[in-house]
């Protein structure tokens, strides 16, 4: 991993060699101008990570002037203002045009490398939540015009103003990175950070220094402090995707900071208060963990006050065709070409399919549909090219609305298996399998009895 750069930026040569010795000595990169044209100049050469920069340099631009042209020319690097004679209007101008912290002179080493430390956390936090952005691509719009997602948007719209913890379940590729920046989006907290945890993609040795943070030396390789997830979303939301990946010790210091507000440092000798919001999610089911000793249910208790769950892609096949255009406009705008026309008979095979990966799956194949086709046109036998072999002319199985059509010696088989699978899903709750069939209990039983379906699932 490179050391951070940082520019100092200060027409006193000293001043610059006795603050880059300072930040050396802790393991940074160091560049240097002594004008503000100079700053400017370095800063399109290399982009730094953090910027300390004077407020008074005669001879050019001041620190003022150059931090406005720095703000234009590298957004999202945090500049550090330094002066030894700044008053109150100076201070507040330069917290307007976007300097991160005024620092007065004479410098003291350690508000120095404090102040650094907070920057550069809180721009790999920004940096971080522009990237979850960028990842989630064309398909950070809730679309869809089904039954089923307009409940979830109708649940975003109950939970969001809230500052209740939120639990989204549902499949890989659903969407439930959406719901929680949506959630975080309509919260009085959307002017704050928006942070997110990937519990499974971190090593569980790790987790608890990237949750709560770390002091230099309190381990193996902790080279310099580190601020943990938990104080990056201080106001904020906490995104915990794939929580129930979160081992069993995690969850013990996971459900200690939720019930006190307050964390500690892996090497800590203090608790550190947080104001955070926490936003959950999992692929997994919670409750079956907890039974088996997973997962705590105390915990489960606490994360799971508002769950919201998103539908598969497969119980809505009616969204496809509106997710394929939604996706074929971004997406042919994204790579300079006009917009596709996809055939009926090739929406057909769209609708068909039964989308093991959800809308992030039909957001793939759409991309690749457009990359291959040579045509204006994608037809059939484009979307048969591009579907898994095994699984190009699979379909979803029909919906409650689509049974009466369905032919009478296949009746039996479809209802068991819609049957099932909804019970499963529910954890053998046949009141909550009636629910997501769109049915009634007793016609629930009913229909079990005939088939031979225990109430278990």
């Amino acid at each position: 991993m490179r050391a951070p750069l940082v520019l100092l930026v200060d027409d006193e040569a000293n001043l610059r060699r006795m603050l880059g010795a300072v930040l050396a000595s802790e393991g940074y990169a160091v560049t240097e101008a002594s004008s503000g044209t100079q700053a400017v100049e370095a800063v399109r050469g290399r982009r730094p990570d953090a910027v300390f920069l004077d407020l008074q340099m005669p001879g050019g631009p001041d620190g003022l002037e150059t931090l406005e042209r720095l703000v234009v020319e590298a957004p999202g690097v945090p500049v550090i203002m330094m002066s030894g004679r700044a008053g109150l209007q100076d201070a507040v101008r330069a917290t307007k045009l976007g300097a991160y912290h005024f620092l007065e002179k004479p410098l003291a080493p350690e508000a120095v490398l404090l102040t650094l430390r907070s920057a550069l956390e809180l721009a790999r936090a920004r940096a971080e939540a522009q990237a979850l952005r960028e990842a989630l691509g064309p398909s950070a719009t809730l679309v869809g015009s089904s039954r089923q997602m307009a409940e979830v948007r109708a649940l975003i719209a109950r939970a969001g103003p809230t500052e209740t913890r939120v639990l989204i379940t549902g499949e890989s590729g659903t969407g439930k990175e959406l719901v929680a920046a949506a959630i975080h989006a309509s919260s009085a907290r959307a002017g704050a950070a928006f942070v997110r945890v990937n519990c499974a993609a971190i090593p569980r040795e790790l987790i608890e220094s990237e949750m709560f943070g770390h002091e230099k030396g309190s381990f193996t390789g902790a080279s310099e402090r580190r601020t943990g997830r938990f104080e990056l979303a201080d106001n904020g939301t906490l995104f915990l995707d794939e929580v129930g990946d979160l081992g069993v010790e995690a969850q013990a210091k996971l459900l200690r900071a939720l019930e006190g507000g307050e964390v500690e440092r892996v090497g800590g000798e203090r608790p550190i208060p947080v104001d955070v919001r926490v936003v959950s999610a999992t692929n997994k089911d919670l409750a079956r963990a907890a039974q088996h000793g997973r997962f705590r249910e105390d915990l489960l208790y606490r994360l799971n006050v508002f769950p919201i769950h998103i539908p598969p892609l497969r119980e809505r096949p009616g969204d496809v065709p509106e997710l394929v255009r939604h996706f074929v406009a971004l997406l042919t705008e994204r790579i300079g070409r006009p917009p596709a026309h996809v055939t009926p008979e090739a929406m057909d095979a769209l609708v068909r399919h039964a989308w093991p990966g959800n809308v992030r799956e039909l957001a793939n194949i759409v991309e690749r549909l457009i990359i291959l086709s040579a045509q204006a046109s994608i037809g059939a036998g484009d979307v048969a090219a591009a579907l898994p072999p095994a699984t190009a002319h699979q379909g979803p199985l029909p919906t409650p609305a689509e049974r009466d059509v369905v032919l009478v010696d296949e009746l039996d088989r479809f209802e068991r298996t819609l049957i099932t699978r909804a019970l499963s899903s529910a954890d053998g709750n046949v009141a909550e399998a009636a629910r997501r069939l769109a049915t009634d209990r007793a016609n629930l039983y009913r229909r079990m009895k005939r088939l031979g379906i225990p109430q278990g699932g």
